[in-house]
């Protein structure tokens, strides 16, 4: 393990002397990059929320016809009035 530190030490270079850190900045390329990714990301985002919406709606939507339907069964299956006979 030792030998494998001694490796890695001495194959690392030093830093420049004039090489700041605090100025190394990603450039506009970087700023592109991730710019993009931020729009993809909430163009994503606002299609996710559609796509739940409408599903949400779907299911309401068969939830009403089922409720209508059984509604509908109900009354033609109960008699209106003591004479009648349900069909």
């Amino acid at each position: 393990m030792i030998s494998l530190l001694n490796v890695v030490l001495a194959v690392t270079p030093t830093p420049d002397p004039d090489f700041d850190p605090n100025t190394v900045t990603p450039g506009v390329v970087g700023f592109i990059v991730v710019f993009l990714i931020g729009a993809a990301t909430l163009l994503l985002g606002f299609d996710l929320v559609r796509r739940i919406r409408r599903t949400t709606y779907r299911a309401e939507i068969t939830a009403r016809l089922e409720a209508e339907i059984a509604e509908r069964d109900a009354d033609q299956s109960t008699p209106k009035t003591p004479g009648d006979k349900p069909e």
